[in-house]
């Protein structure tokens, strides 16, 4: 049941299928959910949001992940968001590796996201 006082997850993700399935392994590890399918509105939300957590594509319309990646790190309200790049692109994903937290290879599993963020949920209560 949802509350104040769980943790923000904002899911950036072009693919809907995937989306869902970020979004309810999410939703079981004890997170809120707020999804975006382009980068550009990602990039724009983040002004008014400070989530816990980021799942983030690198290929998205709009602006690439990079491209958020970069704008979540540039903000001091979102030092503390980890971010999870999930992606398909495995150079990229190195290339940015230093600014991320953690790196998942697609396809990734809903079980390997629950349990990956609910160990990152437990860790900050």
């Amino acid at each position: 049941m949802p509350n104040d006082t769980m943790p923000l997850a904002f899911i950036v993700e072009d693919d809907e299928k995937l989306a869902t399935i970020f979004s309810r392994a999410l939703r079981e590890a004890g997170f809120l959910v707020r999804n975006e399918v382009d980068g550009l509105q990602a990039i724009e939300s983040l002004a008014d949001i400070a989530p816990a957590v980021v799942v983030l594509d690198l290929h998205l319309p709009g602006a690439t992940g990079d491209k958020v990646l970069t704008r979540i790190r540039s903000d001091e309200r979102l030092k503390k968001t980890t971010v999870i790049l999930a992606t398909a692109d495995s150079v990229m994903a190195d290339s940015l590796r230093e600014q991320s937290d953690y790196v998942l290879l697609k396809p990734i599993s809903f079980s390997q996201l629950r349990d990956l963020t609910t160990r990152l949920r437990t860790a900050t209560e």
